[in-house]
């Protein structure tokens, strides 16, 4: 949706496709970073970006076994959005959607499923799509699958990826907030346990971190089980886990840690999830997409309204995102190894480990994980030709 509506700023000709009615997806990534919300800023949107219900989150604490610790403050960022900002992914999206439809080359399609590739020998020249009236074929110069972590379309790409491996899985639920609950959104490691609460106005959006494979097993325990075990974890009384009502409520986020060896083939680009299946560590996974079509748009613009792109033009995107997707991978794997392994299989106290202490406890190191979280590793900016653009 991001690299359509700056295409189509840029006055290339886009069709976007969704396969659902609408995009009221429950449980996606809801977290709009620093980085986003400044893209926002830059495309002048911004104010009015800030005006759709969301909340604030200005820093994340964590508490291990009885210590508490601010993870991430991000007061300190050297933008002017210096904060997180909670909102439902379908609200992001209409509000992309209807920026789009002032452009006149901005052609979004409902109810339409991708559901392959269009070949002229090796190089791909549309797509196959799915629709209540029945299949048809988009031609297009550019194919793009921004369609997560299974893509369909990568796979019939051929496009090979690295699995990383994950030690983790989530259970993604809701629980009903009072006005005497914290503000702060937060997380919670004890022995064999880790649990974040996402701060969402009237609910709080909760991830229960279990085993890799684990979910069948929790099931298996009963829903009582599961409701003390998840009660014990609140920062306020117990009794509020029974408001989950039974496990149609409870949702399994099956996380993949994964990545292309090569995002591209001619005429075909892979971004986003599709690309590169991110870790929920710092809840990135979404700014990293967005990353990915602010680049894309950057580069290949002007070789699409000009009719000249090339292969090596889509390989540039992948070279210009591949650092950034390295690096914030190694980061969440190393997390997801010193961290969220270890407590989910330990049975005594849990401490913080030293690389924590030293985060959040140094002065000069307390700033580097509300920098790598908010802003990542080299953020992308929209250009100036496409930020002073009309759609014309």
């Amino acid at each position: 949706m991001m690299l359509g509506v700056l295409l189509a700023r840029a006055g290339v000709a886009v069709t976007v496709l969704e396969k659902h009615k609408d995009f009221l997806r429950d449980f996606r990534g809801d977290t709009i970073h620093p980085s986003t919300l400044q893209l926002m800023d830059e495309l002048g949107w911004l104010g009015d970006f800030l005006k759709l219900p969301h909340q604030q989150a200005t820093r994340i604490s964590g508490q291990f076994g009885d210590t508490r610790l601010e993870m991430a403050n991000f007061s300190h960022l050297p933008i002017a959005t210096k904060f997180i900002a909670l909102m439902p992914q379908w609200d992001f999206l209409n509000f992309l959607a209807e920026k789009g439809s002032a452009y006149p080359k901005f052609d979004l399609r409902m109810n339409a499923e991708a559901t392959g590739l269009v070949f002229d020998g090796d190089r791909v020249t549309g797509v196959k799509v799915k629709t209540p009236e029945g299949a048809m074929t988009i031609n297009a110069d550019l194919v793009v699958a921004a369609d997560g972590r299974s893509s369909v379309l990568r796979g019939a790409a051929g496009l090979v990826s690295e699995n990383f491996g994950a030690p983790m899985d989530v259970m993604w639920f809701r629980l009903p907030r009072l006005p005497s609950d914290t503000e702060e959104t937060q997380g919670r490691f004890d022995a064999g346990h880790i649990f974040v609460m996402l701060q969402r106005g009237d609910y709080w959006q909760c991830a229960y971190v279990i085993p890799k494979g684990g979910d069948a097993k929790v099931r298996a325990a009963g829903l009582d089980a599961f409701r003390k075990s998840v009660g014990a974890l609140l920062p306020f009384d117990a009794s509020r886990a029974d408001a989950i009502p039974d496990w149609d409520h409870v949702k399994l986020l099956t996380v993949v840690v994964d990545r292309l060896k090569t995002w591209a083939k001619p005429g075909f680009l892979c971004i986003g999830d599709a690309a590169h299946a991110m870790s929920p560590v710092g809840g990135v996974g979404i700014n990293l997409a967005v990353q990915d079509a602010v680049a894309a748009a950057n580069l290949l613009w002007r070789p699409l309204k000009n009719g000249r792109l090339t292969f090596e033009d889509l390989a540039a995107v992948q070279a210009r995102r591949e650092f950034p997707t390295h690096a914030t991978q190694r980061l969440q794997l190393g997390i997801q190894n010193a961290v969220i392994a270890k407590t989910l299989s330990a049975s005594g106290p849990i401490r913080p480990s030293l690389i924590v202490r030293l985060l959040t406890g140094l002065p000069f190191l307390s700033r580097i994980p509300a920098r790598l979280i908010g802003l990542g590793f080299r953020p992308e900016h929209v250009s100036d030709a496409i930020r002073n653009a009309n759609g014309v």
